[in-house]
C-alpha cells in the first residue's frame, strides 16, 4: 500500500496556471454518478477528521478536483483492505483509491491509473525506541515485532526487506487495518510498524514525541487509483491527473496535507 516523495517547489509560480486553460480538453462525463471506495485508515491520503468525524485527506482532495474538471458526481463508500482490490475487480465499486500499490500481480485483476504519486516506507517506533535504529538492527534484535496488515506493501517489505523472507514468520503480527498497527504499537504490543514516510510524518507530529521514524527508506513505490478491468474511466481519469501534475494543483495537496496540516490538532 501506501508511501512516498518529495514535495516540489514552485508552488506559488504554478498557482498561477490558469486552470481552465488545463480543463478545457478534458473529457466530459457529464454529471454521470462515479462509486468511489476507499478504507479511511490512511493519513494523510485518506482518514476520518477525529474533530469533526468527516472523511478528508488528499485524495480525497483529488478525487475531488478531478471530479470537478470530468463532470462526474461522486459517490464515497468505505470497505475494508482486505476485500478493496476483489471488490473493485468485481465491479462493485467503479474506483478504488486507499494509497494502493502500482504492482504487476494485482493488474491481473485491476486496471491501475497513471502514478499520482510515488511513497518511500519507514520504519515507524516509539519515540523511546533505543533497541534498534534501522531495518538491519530490528531483524537483529529477536525479541522484536512488526505489525502489517497481510498482502499489503508493508508486509511484504517486512517479510523480504526486514525479515527472512518468511511469510509466516511469527515476528509479524497481523491486523484487519493499518490504524490498529499503530494502536499496537502505541500500546506496545508491537514494535514497529512501516508505513509511507509522509503518512509517518503525520503520526510522529501528532504524537507529542510519543512516536519516531527510523533508518533509511525501503525502497520506492508508486501508488495510483484502481478501477475494473476495461474500465472506460481509466483515460479519463489519466487526462486529469496529468493535468493536475501541470498546473501546480498537485503539489498544493503536497503542501497542504504533507506540510501545513498537523494530525490531531
Amino acid at each position: 500500500m501506501f508511501m512516498r516523495r518529495t514535495i516540489l517547489a514552485g508552488i506559488a509560480a504554478t498557482l498561477m496556471a490558469p486552470i481552465a486553460a488545463f480543463a478545457a480538453d478534458l473529457p466530459d462525463l457529464k454529471g454521470k454518478t462515479v462509486v468511489v471506495v476507499t478504507e479511511n485508515a490512511y493519513p494523510p491520503l485518506q482518514f476520518i477528521d477525529p474533530k469533526t468525524g468527516k472523511q478528508i485527506g488528499w485524495e480525497y482532495d483529488a478525487m475531488n478536483e478531478i471530479a470537478k474538471r470530468l463532470n462526474f458526481k461522486v459517490e464515497y463508500q468505505n470497505t475494508s483492505w482486505d476485500a478493496m482490490i476483489q471488490s473493485v475487480s468485481d465491479g462493485q465499486y467503479n474506483i478504488g483509491m486507499t494509497g494502493i500499490t502500482i504492482k504487476e500481480d494485482r493488474k491481473q485483476k485491476v486496471d491501475f491509473s497513471d502514478p499520482y504519486m510515488r511513497s518511500e516506507q519507514f520504519m515507524l517506533v516509539r519515540g523511546d525506541e533505543s533497541r534498534f535504529t534501522d531495518a538491519k538492527s530490528f531483524a537483529a534484535a529477536k525479541d522484536t515485532l512488526i505489525g502489517a496488515q497481510p498482502g499489503t506493501t508493508p508486509f511484504y517489505t517486512a517479510v523480504y526487506e526486514v525479515l527472512d523472507g518468511n511469510e509466516q514468520n511469527p515476528r509479524i503480527k497481523l491486523f484487519e487495518t493499518f490504524g490498529a498497527t499503530v494502536q499496537a504499537l502505541k500500546a506496545g504490543d508491537v514494535d514497529a510498524v512501516l508505513t509511507d514516510g509522509t503518512a509517518g510524518k503525520g503520526y510522529v507530529d501528532s504524537s507529542n514525541g510519543g512516536l519516531k521514524l527510523v533508518g533509511g527508506p525501503l525502497g520506492s513505490e508508486d501508488f495510483g487509483f484502481i478501477f475494473p478491468k476495461g474500465s472506460d474511466l481509466v483515460a479519463p481519469v489519466n487526462a486529469a491527473i496529468a493535468a493536475l501534475k501541470a498546473d501546480g494543483t498537485f503539489d498544493t495537496l503536497n503542501k497542504k496535507w504533507f506540510l501545513d496540516y498537523k494530525m490531531g490538532q
